[in-house]
């Protein structure tokens, strides 16, 4: 078991990434909520673009459908530019409905 904990740790130190979902403290990632089952990644990342350059756009889907399941995450280069979106486009209509967009939290619990 030692083992484990030493490999989590060497992983967690070589990238801010290593956990998945960035934690507050990086600013870069942020969460999309709200969105329609029709959007996808190069909707969701063109609603998005116009604010700085993007790292990552993600819509989670169910991987027994491959359904949206309505949130995603988008990962700026700058954290300027995440919080910018941040404000911009929290409470705005993305394909018909009213999006929520707020920073991406660290993953509690397992790993994954």
């Amino acid at each position: 078991m030692q083992g484990l904990a030493a490999r989590i740790a060497r992983r967690s130190r070589a990238s801010p990434l290593a956990g998945g979902i960035l934690s507050r403290g990086s600013c870069t990632k942020l969460f999309v909520g709200g969105l329609s089952y029709d959007t996808n990644e190069p909707v969701l990342k063109d609603a998005f673009n116009q604010f700085g350059d993007i790292v990552e756009v993600k819509v989670i889907c169910d991987h027994v459908s491959g359904k949206s399941k309505g949130y995603g995450f988008v990962q700026f280069e700058r954290e300027a530019a995440a919080s910018t979106a941040l404000k911009e486009m929290d409470g705005k209509s993305l394909d018909g409905r009213d999006i929520r967009v707020q920073y991406a939290q660290k993953r509690n619990g397992g790993l994954s």
